[in-house]
């Protein structure tokens, strides 16, 4: 299949109608990038000559949305299909290193490609196929590299969150970034300081499920350490433990690379031995220790996660997995079920595969946990597909029975843990006989 063979329907119509105008129009950016890489393009961005006020003329009040009328960014809904149509624009002077205090509409294709991050997102393709490459994108996306358009330092002075950027690209494509924007890259990491904590989250969440996280990590550990300083100490912090054979950093980074490539594993996987250099002991026979650094990680992660907005939900998720990944039960029954009646089936899932990948960052002759680690996930299976009791909703009685043999208030409740721990411990069937006659037994 051709580039151009790759390009939805309505996409096309919408260059050929301004074409038909007399107006320039190209395909832009990422989705230009993405279908020279093999890849289906998510969004779709054109280029134009043609005015915010043209672009209405030639479509029409009710197929265009003034999403962006300010720089010059009109949404067409071409057969319900959004196509985000930009005027050629040169920015004005960015006064925040974030976002140009204005705009002026630029007349050629090389004067508003020339403004933007990457060379492999300042390439163009018209109405026929044929591609435009003013500062050889293609080139770089052959060499699997990352290079910004121009002076490195002049396009992170004007939108520092580009330094991030860079480093999501090249964790996601597996791509390398080109030595003179490396050195930017590094040389400009204070600018961060200056962007909101949203758009740093969005930008490491990337960085952290790309295919190339510990890498990139490993060697822009400085730029991350601006905006998450908590993660520099980690750097070369010798474990001193016969249980671990990498320092506190690249344990982290192996654990990252080896979690599902979520945002909550891999956040989590960042986080989880964040407060192990503040747990630090070392014992008579010199061997290091980090007693409860799980929870001292968990209460570390919590501040961090505010610091960069995430929701109330995710960051719940993150710290209760920070701090109890080193709580994964025994491959006994009665023990998982237990650490599902505390966290739930989904949460212990999750646990289970935190604690794999963590024992794949540790020396070899620890790893032999991984068959505790299938079993357990074998008995978590066992227990949801027979139904099998883990907690209170799943008891074959609830309060009202409980109420019915004379208990009140916080009695029920207690009853109820009661009965819960015996079936759990198999010293009662889950059924409804048998429950009320034990609790009529302890009324």
């Amino acid at each position: 299949m051709t580039q151009l063979q790759s390009v939805a329907g309505q996409v096309q119509r919408v260059l050929e109608m301004l074409n038909a105008q007399g107006h320039e129009a190209y395909l832009v950016g990422g989705c230009v990038r993405d279908l020279l890489m093999g890849k289906e393009p998510k969004d779709w961005d054109v280029a134009t000559s043609a005015t915010p006020e043209e672009v209405g003329e030639v479509f029409g009040e009710r197929k265009t949305v003034g999403t962006g009328l300010k720089h010059g960014t009109v949404t067409v809904l071409m057969e319900g299909m959004p196509v985000e149509v930009t005027t050629y624009r040169v920015d004005g002077e960015y006064e925040d290193n974030r976002r140009p205090a204005s705009v002026t509409f630029a007349k050629s294709l090389r004067e508003d490609v020339a403004r933007r991050d990457f060379t492999i997102n300042a390439i163009a393709m018209d109405a026929g196929g044929e591609i435009i490459d003013h500062f050889d994108g293609e080139d770089d996306i052959r060499a699997r590299r990352i290079r910004c358009v121009g002076d490195p330092d002049e396009r992170f002075n004007e939108d520092g969150l580009r330094i991030l950027r860079a480093l999501r690209f090249a964790s996601k494509l597996g791509f390398s970034i080109e030595p003179g924007t490396s050195e930017s890259i590094i040389a400009n990491r204070e600018l961060l300081k200056n962007i909101s904590g949203e758009r740093i989250r969005d930008e490491l969440t990337g960085l952290l499920c790309g295919r190339n996280a510990r890498k990139v990590l490993r060697k822009y550990v400085d730029v991350v350490g601006v905006v998450i300083p908590e993660v520099l100490p980690m750097v070369g912090f010798d474990q001193r433990t016969p249980y671990h054979c990498y320092d506190v950093w690249e344990h982290t980074l192996v654990v990252v690379e080896e979690s599902p490539p979520t945002p909550i594993m891999r956040w989590s996987a960042l986080l989880h031995d964040i407060g192990k250099p503040q747990y630090f002991t070392v014992d008579g026979n010199g061997q290091g220790h980090f007693y409860k650094h799980q929870i001292g990680s968990g209460e570390m992660a919590g501040p961090i996660l505010r610091r960069l907005k995430f929701d109330n939900h995710s960051r719940a998720m993150i710290t209760t997995l920070v701090g109890a990944h080193m709580n994964v039960p025994t491959p006994k029954k009665k023990s998982v079920k237990r650490l599902m009646n505390k966290h739930g089936e989904e949460m212990v899932r999750m646990m289970l595969e935190f604690r794999r990948a963590d024992n794949l960052a540790q020396s070899e002759s620890v790893r032999g946990r991984q068959q505790e680690i299938d079993e357990c996930e074998r008995l978590v299976d066992e227990i949801v597909e027979n139904s099998e009791c883990f907690s209170l909703r799943d008891l074959a009685v609830d309060g009202r029975d409980m109420m019915g043999l004379g208990f009140e208030g916080p009695e029920i409740g207690q009853v109820l843990e009661r009965l819960l721990e015996a079936v759990i411990e198999g010293e009662i069937e889950n059924e409804r006989g048998a429950l009320i006659e034990a609790a009529g037994v302890w009324e």
